[in-house]
């Protein structure tokens, strides 16, 4: 009788499920792409192909042209701006200012003129006294209305207006003195002159200037050419040309309708903007020469006879009692005096200017009358 043999052997261990595998996580979407990014695509792949390249060519073609007529379009503005700025608000506001200033020395010189008058004043030289204050005063009220407050033009207007009815008061009570015989009426003429030729006449003259300053600088904005649109235009023509003549080698296509419809307007658009432009620049220069020049030299000659007036006058009344400042060893003169011979100097300069500028007889035989006066 056999037995098994007696081997120990491991215990058996109980059956076990192995654990499944683990999912991979999810990938993450794609990063969503710009409309650059894609528009950027969309060209590149466009360019690999003629007819991609060629809507991309017509489409700076497009832009070009849009370009050129924005350019073009605003240019002309601009310069249609100025010019009509120098016919609605320059030009006039010079001649305003030019008028006020000569209105106060008119009204200075008719003021010392009534004076040596004796104490009776012609009637005709108190109606110019007035008529001159009314003018300036209604004048400074429209310069007023078309200057802003805080510029230069405004601030002068407004020691104007402070300093006038000072400088009126002033001439009424010299008036009355010299009515009744009293010496004291010349110093308050004096005064008043005084207050005229250095307070009231120069801002009147600052007034002229910024004004003929401002005339000036619309007159060169309107001048200006239009370097951009016509650089804009050349560029445009140029780029035209080319795409046509790669079109026609490309293709062998003489015309392209698109294209040379595009450069016809091109060229028309152009040859407008030069010639119509370079008409407006001469017309714009025979103005000035013409009108604004001569008009100026004008202003300056009859500023210049009135300031003259008023000195040779007051020579009379003030009688060498205001000197010119001591200098050195120089003998003291009647300031009055002096200031006569200034301004005779620079009336007989603004009328030669004018002589040179009057451009026919009828223009030039007024002058030369006045020259001969002088």
């Amino acid at each position: 009788m056999t037995y098994p043999p007696n081997v120990r052997t491991a215990p058996v261990p109980a059956p076990t499920h192995a654990p499944a595998p683990s999912a991979p996580p999810p990938a993450p979407p794609p990063a969503p792409r710009g409309a650059w990014a894609e528009g950027r695509e969309r060209v590149r792949a466009a360019a690999t192909t003629e007819p991609g390249r060629l809507q991309i060519i017509g489409a700076l073609l497009a832009l070009l042209v849009v370009v050129f007529g924005a350019v073009t379009s605003f240019e002309v503005a601009d310069r249609y701006s100025a010019a009509d700025d120098v016919v609605e608000r320059s030009q006039p506001l010079s001649a305003v200012a030019a008028k006020i200033y000569g209105s106060l020395a008119s009204a200075d010189t008719a003021a010392s003129s009534g004076f040596l008058a004796g104490a009776q004043e012609p009637a005709s030289v108190q109606k110019v006294y007035r008529d001159d204050i009314r003018t300036a005063s209604e004048l400074l009220i429209d310069a007023a209305t078309s200057t802003d407050s805080s510029s230069d033009s405004g601030r002068q207007i407004a020691t104007i207006n402070e300093k006038l009815p000072r400088y009126t008061g002033l001439v009424e009570r010299a008036r009355a003195n010299n009515r009744q015989g009293l010496p004291l009426g010349g110093a308050y003429l004096r005064y008043a002159n005084q207050m005229m030729t250095q307070e009231i006449l120069p801002a009147a003259e600052k007034l002229y200037a910024s004004e003929t300053a401002r005339l000036d600088q619309d007159h060169e904005d309107a001048r200006l050419w239009p370097f951009l649109g016509l650089a804009a235009g050349v560029v445009a023509l140029g780029v035209l040309a080319w795409a046509q003549r790669r079109n026609y080698l490309r293709t062998n296509r003489v015309f392209n309708h698109g294209l040379l419809a595009a450069t016809a307007a091109a060229t028309v658009v152009l040859l407008w903007l030069a010639v119509g432009h370079t008409v407006a620049r001469v017309e714009l220069n025979n103005a000035n020469t013409n009108g604004q020049a001569s008009l100026k030299v004008l202003n300056d000659a009859r500023i210049s006879s009135l300031k003259a007036r008023a000195s040779e006058n007051l020579t009379l009344v003030a009688r060498g009692a205001v000197l010119t400042e001591k200098k050195g060893d120089e003998p003291q003169k009647d300031q009055y005096e002096v200031d006569y011979q200034s301004h005779m100097t620079a009336l007989g300069e603004a009328l030669s200017k004018a002589d040179k500028l009057a451009d026919d007889k009828t223009g030039r035989a007024p002058v030369e009358s006045a020259r001969t006066a002088t």
